[in-house]
């Protein structure tokens, strides 16, 4: 099975999938998307957006279904808890941050707000910190509420919560939010970043990395 990967260095939910393709050990090809106006891009993805994977030329579009996939084409290591609850829970997690969280910070919306609506750069910040506040914030009160401590979200392997939650807090230490109210998620995210899957799905771990 040939899978190629079609992304750019600095795309998180991108980000989320290289995670998930590094956790399996599945090889894969990766293709660097220059622009997403760029309309051999548009002729893989209509919707214009990053990833797409492309596997033995059948395409799927959205990191969180890509992700499902993966798992059920290669279902070890698993991406999820064996308990049932936690297994769901995981998916809620992954689902704050890729459903709620990220479509409404990512740079088309925040450029929408200043170009379209008017907003000023002091609001642009404020509308970022606040759905990052939000999101974070009920994290925080999920993995608080837990009968048992984990070294990760749901368990002692990271998975697709990790996926998703390292690389929106790289966005949001990006943007100069204050992570300091969410000891458990700064934990979580501290322990991944010592694990080779993280750090070689990396912005600057990619071939299209352009620098300092």
């Amino acid at each position: 099975m040939k899978l190629r990967l079609h992304t750019r260095f600095q795309n998180s939910a991108g980000q989320r999938v290289r995670i998930v393709l590094n956790l399996k050990g599945v090889n894969y090809e990766y293709a660097a998307i220059s622009s997403l106006t760029d309309d051999s891009y548009q002729t893989l993805n209509p919707q214009g957006l990053m990833p797409t994977l492309e596997v033995d030329g059948r395409l799927v579009t959205q990191s969180m279904a890509i992700m499902e996939l993966l798992e059920e084409l290669y279902p070890e290591p698993s991406i999820f808890p064996d308990d049932p609850i936690l297994k769901a829970q995981a998916r809620a997690f992954g689902q704050v941050i890729a459903s709620d969280l990220h479509p409404v910070v990512v740079t088309r919306v925040r450029r929408y707000l200043g170009d379209v609506v008017g907003a000023s750069e002091e609001q642009d910040t404020a509308w970022n910190g606040h759905w990052i506040d939000q999101a974070f914030s009920s994290l925080e009160a999920l993995l608080a509420r837990q009968s048992e401590a984990f070294r990760y979200c749901f368990g002692d392997r990271p998975g697709l919560a990790e996926a998703c939650l390292v690389p929106q807090m790289a966005n949001a230490r990006r943007t100069n939010c204050d992570l300091s109210g969410y000891p458990r998620l700064v934990a979580i995210d501290g322990a991944c970043q010592e694990l080779d899957a993280f750090k070689a799905a990396a912005p600057n771990a990619q071939p299209d990395y352009p620098g300092e």
